[in-house]
């Protein structure tokens, strides 16, 4: 049984290995075929790929060698889960227009508000008049 010190720092190790998955996911795939994806596809995904860091962690630290079988099993299994992320968003960055267009197959307009560009040339064509 690992001591009290060491099982909190597993556990700090996989809060923190959370936010750091999400966070590389969101900026290396793009927020926005994250925010396509169904809630349970990034649940798991994320505590798969956390759990294994850990597990690769808690495997070194066991065993007199750090790089043993058990420890590269794990990264095999990091490198798997990342690859299924870049799968999964790949395959949402593929259909991300899919749900965009209309039955009838007509793009819709984009209305955006003037910005500020727009204004002042407006103005600068006002003042020549």
């Amino acid at each position: 049984m690992p001591p009290f010190s060491l099982r909190l720092a597993y556990v700090s190790e996989f809060l923190i290995a959370i936010l750091s998955v999400l966070t590389l996911w969101s900026q290396v795939g793009g927020q926005d075929h994250l925010d396509l994806m169904p809630w349970y596809t990034k649940l798991l995904l994320t505590v798969a790929l956390s759990t294994s860091i850990v597990m690769a962690t808690a495997s070194a630290v066991a065993h007199e060698r750090a790089w043993n079988a058990k420890t590269l099993a794990c990264l095999l299994l990091v490198l798997f889960f990342g690859l299924a992320m870049v799968g999964v968003t790949y395959y949402y960055h593929l259909h991300e227009d899919d749900d965009a267009t209309g039955g009838d197959g007509v793009a819709g307009l984009l209305l955006m508000p003037p910005t500020l560009e727009h204004r002042c040339a407006g103005l600068r064509m006002d003042a020549s008049l």
